[in-house]
């Protein structure tokens, strides 16, 4: 038995909750996680995991033993670290989090580009809009929306910005809006959250936060979704105007696809950050992917007055 693969595999069997998820996040059969577990038991000569057909529960020796195992295989990997910091290359394991339409969008297209510079390093990326603790959670680095977390380091990259659209098709039925209201009188397909029945505007020239002239439309339409990939093939279907995420949209708006609608508008748009930990950044790995992505998608520096 492999003492230091089971011992991952038993920690990955308490986090997921069962074998099935494990097994999906180890890539390995779900037998051969049982496999791994039992032999682990039989080695210890004791009950890690209470098992029934419909839950786990850790034994009082399981929940130590999983505590201990945190500890090992968190050495090992901080001494992986130290070797990558004396060997210079960027080598290892790079992990990642990113948001959902950025990363699928934006991220991993990119990522081709970057392991082929360093192709000694490994990339675990993780798409979730979930914020996710950068340490609990073993990440290297997180590519994040909103108000930076104080107790990482964060680099600004562009802000993460939406456009008001509709597919060609929907616009020769309907007509084509011409001021924020008129959406009163078309189909806007919502992407489902507490604000989806209302968008905001403002002049161009205007802050959209600014005390004159932001523009609350009530909005209505025959869909409500919790996907924003949903919300994109509705569109090009030609079901309604949407509110999308540039990096979903674009190529279809420089195709003819989907047309901008309300240029003279300014939409909301939420800062986006590169965020890792400090004592993390002398690591190769993560200075070549910080480096590689301030150059994609760096926030340019504001002029001077």
């Amino acid at each position: 038995m492999d003492l230091f693969q089971a011992m991952t595999v038993y920690v990955k069997v308490v986090e997921t909750g069962s074998l099935t998820a494990a097994a999906q996040v180890c890539e390995m059969s779900t037998t051969m996680v049982g496999n791994h577990l039992r032999a682990l038991e039989q080695r210890l000569g004791v009950r890690l995991i209470n098992r029934t057909t419909r839950r786990q529960r850790l034994t009082e020796f399981g929940s130590a033993y999983y505590q201990r195992c945190l500890e090992v295989l968190g050495l090992v990997a901080d001494s992986e670290r130290l070797a990558e910091q004396t060997q210079g290359e960027p080598t290892g394991t790079l992990r990642i989090t990113a948001p959902l339409t950025f990363g699928s969008e934006r991220l991993a297209p990119a990522l081709a580009e970057f392991s082929q510079r360093f192709a000694q390093v490994k990339l675990d990326v993780v798409l979730t809009n979930q914020r996710l603790d950068l340490l609990e959670h073993g990440f290297d680095v997180a590519i994040r929306l909103g108000h930076p977390d104080p107790k990482l380091i964060a680099r600004p990259l562009m802000d993460y910005t939406l456009t008001i659209c509709a597919s060609p098709a929907y616009l020769a039925r309907r007509g084509t809006p011409e001021k924020p209201t008129d959406l009163q009188q078309h189909d806007c397909l919502s992407f489902a959250y507490s604000a989806a029945d209302e968008w905001r505007f403002a002049q161009d020239h205007w802050p959209i936060n600014g005390p004159e002239g932001e523009i609350k439309v009530p909005v209505n339409g025959p869909m409500l979704i919790n996907s924003s990939s949903g919300l994109h093939r509705a569109a090009l279907a030609g079901m309604g105007v949407v509110m999308l995420p540039d990096a979903l949209v674009a190529q279809d708006l420089k195709d003819g696809h989907l047309v901008t609608l309300l240029q003279g508008y300014q939409l909301p748009h939420r800062p986006m950050s590169l965020m890792y930990a400090q004592d993390r950044y002398r690591l190769p790995k993560l200075r070549s992917f910080v480096e590689f992505a301030l150059e994609k998608w760096g926030k340019p520096p504001t002029p001077a007055e």
